[in-house]
């Protein structure tokens, strides 16, 4: 397990459940994992966003943050949380229909017993990781008006 940067990320997930902490874990891992699989993305900064644990590319700003987390009202679920301003969960959903169950255009939700299935994660991070770049590069790829 990859070392917490932040004591107060740690204490947050030392304060999750139990059944929730171990897929948060696995989350958190697959995030770093991912991040260090693709060049010009950098280092992960993580932080707290709305108390909850936050992954930024502040170094390259190559993606949008991904936000991981429980809440009391949904105790036997947790999630990924993407920024809804993007159509990162509009085209996840397109592209993994049965794989994964969705909050509007906000998130991925777990079930505490739902396996995660690791390839898609894996491209849905990716995805947000670089998030940035990529709509940079589509954009200068578009033709000029004339």
């Amino acid at each position: 397990m990859k070392p917490f940067q932040n004591a107060m990320v740690a204490k947050v997930f030392g304060d999750y459940p139990p059944r929730c902490r171990k897929k948060l874990l696995a989350m958190r891992e697959a995030i770093f994992h991912v991040a260090e699989s693709i060049d010009g993305v950098g280092q992960i900064e993580e932080t707290l966003k709305w108390g909850e644990p936050a992954y930024i590319t502040a170094e390259t700003r190559s993606g949008s943050t991904i936000r991981i987390g429980w809440k009391k009202a949904t105790p036997s679920q947790c999630a990924m949380y993407f920024t809804c301003s993007t159509d990162l969960v509009v085209r996840f959903r397109a592209r993994f229909p049965r794989d994964f169950k969705y909050e509007g255009n906000r998130a991925i939700l777990f079930g505490e017993k739902d396996e995660i299935p690791s390839d898609a994660l894996a491209f849905c991070i990716g995805a947000a990781l670089t998030y940035r770049r990529d709509r940079k590069a589509k954009r200068s790829s578009m033709p000029h008006r004339v």
